[in-house]
């Protein structure tokens, strides 16, 4: 079965290859996807699957029939959106449409997925699959919100598992990355507002100012992490943005901060919202100064299931060789909203390398992000591996 799944995967390569880059000819931000969707349900139209579209909002599904032996449903997610970012990589298929690029591998994944499909679809036309295999092509994952709006279409009914993946320029073309456990970090926004009093700037005794009394908010969250966090146990604040004053003489009354929390273990997730709040009350109360915190729970972190781990691990071996394995030794404090699955289901989502081998590799979300191609053919080789060894597994169990 293998050596049918490397043959169809070889012979589909240079069809994937137009693929990406049509998808990154034309990127679409969160919620937009309306011609990448199109596209994509047309790929999959023309293989045969019945597919449902504006599941999700933009989103597209397709299931894989199996025989009926087996209720449960294998589901192989994919993300298709771009972001607000002006590409600036001098490329044949460069960005069409003026800000906007895949700068973080969506065009890569959506192939990855369509060529997966793809290749089960030949493998198991004359023999399917116990059960069904289902395929989400998602919107919006960069405004962790594509996720949400595919369970609320109950994308996940009788879902069994779910796989994943993530490009990762760090890894070199032809590898794939897996991790045990903790993949990727829980990420929650985070606004202060801090309320002084206004004043003449010439006399800031007679005011509070909040531009001040801000900066000493924020020194002293950075400060206290190492001093109230275990330090193998990593949080991250950023503080992306501030706006406040309303002119270069006047103390500003008012001044609002936004960022991103980043953690990774359960524990220190739960307890971050109550630790700042304690941090800026007690700032604040010092400096006479009020403060408003509104603390919003975005996405949690990405917890790869070991068994499905494994299947993948045994797939990968299997296609490509241990030389082509990484085991990631730490997570990624970025985030993914795949969690918001893995919340409900089994998953494991694993890393694909698409690094240039050689040369310096930007990173994901640099305007000069580029993706080496090769990558595509591990990519559907490992997760339609996947898919074959899930369904192996099972069938051997008895369902």
């Amino acid at each position: 079965m293998l050596s049918q799944i490397q043959a169809i995967t070889q012979k589909i390569t240079p069809r994937l290859i137009e693929i990406r880059r049509h998808i990154h000819a034309h990127p679409e931000l969160s919620g937009q996807e309306y011609q990448t969707a199109a596209y994509v349900a047309g790929v999959m139209s023309s293989y045969g699957f019945h597919v449902q579209e504006m599941i999700g909002k933009t989103g597209v599904v397709a299931n894989l029939e199996g025989t009926g032996q087996i209720s449960d449903i294998l589901a192989i997610r994919t993300d298709m959106d771009a972001l607000p970012i002006p590409e600036q990589v001098d490329l044949p298929f460069v960005s069409k449409n003026r800000g906007i690029m895949h700068a973080c591998g969506h065009d890569v994944h959506t192939t990855v997925g369509l060529g997966t499909a793809m290749v089960l679809a030949e493998l198991t036309e004359q023999q399917p699959f116990a059960g069904t295999t289902r395929f989400l092509f998602q919107p919006a994952e960069e405004t962790v919100q594509g996720a949400k709006w595919m369970i609320a279409d109950d994308v996940l009914a009788d879902v069994a598992a779910i796989f994943g993946v993530h490009v990762f320029p760090s890894i070199k073309a032809g590898k794939v990355g897996l991790r045990r456990g903790v993949l990727t970090a829980a990420a929650d926004d985070l606004e202060i507002v801090i309320i002084g009093e206004s004043g003449h700037g010439a006399r800031p005794h007679e005011a509070i100012d909040a531009i001040w009394v801000a900066s000493q908010v924020m020194t002293t969250l950075q400060q206290s992490i190492s001093r109230r966090l275990n330090p193998l146990h990593p949080a991250v604040i950023t503080i992306g943005k501030i706006s406040g004053g309303k002119a270069a003489n006047v103390i500003a009354d008012r001044v609002v901060m936004q960022g991103t929390v980043r953690s990774l273990q359960p524990d220190i997730y739960a307890k971050l919202p109550i630790w700042i709040e304690e941090i800026v009350a007690g700032v604040c109360a010092m400096h006479g100064a009020k403060y408003e915190l509104n603390y919003q729970r975005r996405v949690a972190s990405v917890i790869n299931t070991d068994h499905l781990v494994a299947i993948v691990a045994n797939a990968a071996q299997t296609a490509l060789g241990d030389s082509h394995i990484e085991w990631l030794a730490e997570p990624s404090m970025g985030s993914e909203d795949f969690a918001l699955y893995t919340e409900r289901v089994p998953g494991n989502m694993f890393r694909l390398g698409v690094g240039f081998e050689g040369r310096h590799n930007h990173p994901l979300h640099h305007p000069k992000f580029e993706v080496n191609e090769e990558a595509i053919a591990t990519g559907v080789l490992t997760m339609a591996t996947s898919v074959y060894e899930y369904w192996q597994q099972v069938e051997g169990k008895g369902g």
